[in-house]
């Protein structure tokens, strides 16, 4: 059982959701974030309703990418040993590509993908000396295919991050260190605040529980929650392109 777990991006959304399932289930955490107060108040939050949890908490810009590798450092010698690392930090920002407007792109660019390049290097860092840990990142289903407009570079960073996640366990493929990528549906949290309705969403909760069963499966890839979007992936990857944007 993966005892002490990180989650980046802890603060709100899936990754407060996250926190809360996982101390439910008595698991320590080191929990980290932009927003320090937020973290601190989740923090005695789980004191309350799960005293016998441990919680560490850090303020981490995972774009300032050596604050990365320290706080990561410092949150494994506080717990005694991280078991597992949920790459979960990331944006949602975004526009049509060449309509003069790159820095939101940029910015969801270098966080979905680069900042988690480095969550990543900075895990297994520490998994690679003790030959042992669960990498998990968070990936969408926006990542099986090229998205239209707002959603072009999103879906790209997500299958970046996707690719990512595939070549790590490749080369980890004869190591006990397991690696798993995740692939969330429509699941209500900051990302999809003021979007409009989508099909399937599930409230953060219901969303959260599921994240969490799939991730304590260590399965390789799933989709989030299960039904129906391991069916929807399966017939995104086939639709031809004119038919695809037609849905979306």
């Amino acid at each position: 059982m993966r005892k002490k777990i990180l989650i980046t991006g802890a603060s709100t959304g899936l990754g407060r959701g996250m926190a809360l399932e996982f101390a439910a289930a008595g698991r320590d955490l080191a929990l980290c974030a932009r927003r320090l107060e937020l973290l601190e108040a989740l923090k005695a939050d789980i004191a309350t309703r799960f005293p016998a949890v441990r919680v560490a908490v850090r303020a981490l810009d995972v774009n300032d990418h050596e604050q990365v590798f320290e706080v990561f450092r410092g949150l494994d010698a506080e717990l005694g040993g991280l078991d597992r690392v949920i790459v979960n930090a990331g944006i949602g920002k975004g526009v049509p590509v060449g309509s003069g407007q790159f820095r939101p792109n940029r910015a969801t660019a270098e966080t979905n993908f680069v900042a988690a390049l480095v969550q990543c290097e900075a895990a297994l860092e520490l998994f690679r000396a003790r030959q042992s840990g669960h990498l998990v990142t968070i990936a969408s289903v926006a990542a099986i295919r090229g998205l239209p407009r707002s959603q072009t570079v999103y879906a790209a960073t997500k299958a970046g991050l996707a690719a990512l996640t595939e070549g790590i366990r490749a080369d980890l493929w004869h190591t006990p260190i397991r690696v798993s990528a995740i692939y969330p549906g429509y699941i209500e949290s900051d990302i999809s605040a003021g979007a409009r309705k989508r099909p399937f969403l599930v409230d953060t909760a219901t969303g959260c529980r599921a994240l969490v069963r799939a991730i304590e499966s260590e399965r390789p890839r799933s989709f989030v929650p299960p039904w129906p979007w391991t069916a929807i992936a399966f017939v995104m990857r086939r639709l031809p392109l004119g038919l695809l944007v037609r849905f979306l």
